[in-house]
């Protein structure tokens, strides 16, 4: 098992955002990163799951709101304005061994530090060709 503690990720300036524990529901642990007004609050959860034919599951999800003030009735309001998503699911199966999960985290962190293909398809939505 793993504690639910403090989770530190980098922004695109590098700087540190820290998400604190929340809680854990039904197996799901979040944390959040909050300026004080919780419709803005930045979330990252993480769980493991078993699935009906014995599969091991991961799930690691980020959501990052963008709020901006609105005017209603004269009244200044925090408004999410949008929201970005990201949903990471890693699936072993029952019998998969330590070196089998070890290398599949370590190629999904190269193809998220490539900087040649993937970064652009996110940062610039550039379609391969």
């Amino acid at each position: 098992m793993v504690q639910l503690t403090s989770l530190v990720l980098k922004d695109h300036l590098n700087a540190d955002v820290t998400f604190a524990p929340l809680d854990i529901t039904n197996g799901v642990a979040t944390t959040v990163s909050s300026t004080g007004v919780p419709i803005g609050d930045k979330t990252a959860s993480f769980a493991v799951s078993k699935t009906a034919a014995g599969k091991r599951k991961v799930t690691l999800k980020v959501v990052l709101p963008t709020v901006q003030d609105s005017i209603v009735a004269g009244v200044s309001k925090p408004t999410v304005v949008r929201i970005a998503y990201c949903n990471i699911d890693f699936s072993f199966e029952g019998t998969s061994s330590l070196v089998e999960r070890q290398d599949m985290l370590a190629a999904v962190k190269a193809m998220l530090a490539d900087t040649t293909q993937i970064k652009p398809l996110i940062e610039q939505l550039a379609n391969p060709y």
